[in-house]
């Protein structure tokens, strides 16, 4: 369910939460290559506290930043959480020491994460927990009803309110919802990224939010001369418009886009507010062709 404000209007997750559209990912509070400490804590700390001023209350991230980095900011910055405020994360990777992603799915290593999760934010209970499947820009086909049912168990155990996937295909967002409710899917998709545009029109007859993360290309920044022309045609950044192009694409959809400056959070929430005109929209049709 979907209505409108200036932040994107917001999204209630089924038999969950309701939060803004435009939400924010904590991803990029880590340091380069999102592996160790940030380059500027009290910058951090200051992004975490102005996103909660400006009445954002979907926050993204996940323990194996940093690792752990972006959950310990979040915790210092924030805590006590606001009421309204939900932390969505996810667990099935780890980092290695050069800093590589690699899985981490086994039913212990699941539980485990869930439980860093919890310690490093200071919480009793997750609202929602996001298994992680593929690489970090397409799915991996497979199985996943062990790992599913190791979190299912965790949401019984009352640790977890609620399930969601990430980096996942069809059949397993089917497999998965043959076992317990999915409220979520985040995969990679942007303007010039449409893979799964079917599978956004499919979850938005379902109810459920798809949550596209690098909307703009992510650590290779889409390069478009389309992007760029529309853009300084309505006389806003390219990311203004990809984001803003995301949030009209499906009212489903909720947008999570990560900086580590005040400055640039400011710039990403007033492009829930920018009303792409038909000709920009027929303009960047043509990206992804």
């Amino acid at each position: 369910m979907a209505t409108t404000n200036s932040l994107g209007g917001t999204f209630t997750f089924q038999g969950g939460p309701t939060v803004t559209r435009m939400g924010y990912g904590a991803m990029q509070l880590a340091g380069p290559g999102v592996f160790g400490p940030p380059k500027d804590k009290a910058e951090a700390i200051r992004v975490l506290r102005r996103v909660v001023e400006l009445g954002i209350t979907h926050l993204d991230t996940s323990d194996f930043y940093g690792p752990h980095v972006t959950n310990e900011l979040i915790h210092e910055a924030l805590h006590p959480y606001p009421e309204d405020l939900v932390i969505v994360t996810k667990v099935g990777a780890k980092r290695d020491a050069h800093g590589g992603w690699p899985h981490a799915r086994t039913p212990a290593e699941l539980v485990q994460a869930v439980h860093d999760n919890l310690d490093h934010l200071k919480l009793e209970v997750l609202d929602i927990v996001n298994l992680r499947v593929g690489g970090m820009s397409s799915p991996e086909e497979g199985s996943i009803a062990e790992q599913f049912e190791a979190l299912v168990e965790l949401k019984e155990q009352g640790l977890i309110k609620h399930l969601g996937l990430s980096t996942v295909s069809s059949a397993q967002i089917a497999e998965a919802q043959g076992i317990d409710a999915v409220v979520c899917v985040q995969n990679f998709y942007n303007v010039a990224n449409r893979a799964d545009d079917g599978l956004i029109d499919h979850l938005a007859d379902e109810g459920i939010a798809y949550v596209p993360y690098f909307p703009l290309g992510g650590f290779s920044p889409l390069q478009s001369e389309v992007l760029t022309e529309v853009a300084d045609s309505i006389g806003a950044t390219e990311l203004q418009v990809a984001l803003a192009w995301l949030l009209q694409r499906s009212p489903n959809v909720l947008a999570i886009p990560g900086t580590s400056s005040v400055e640039h959070l400011e710039e990403n929430v007033t492009a829930a507010a920018l009303e792409l005109p038909a000709s920009a929209l027929e303009a960047l049709e043509d990206i992804a062709h």
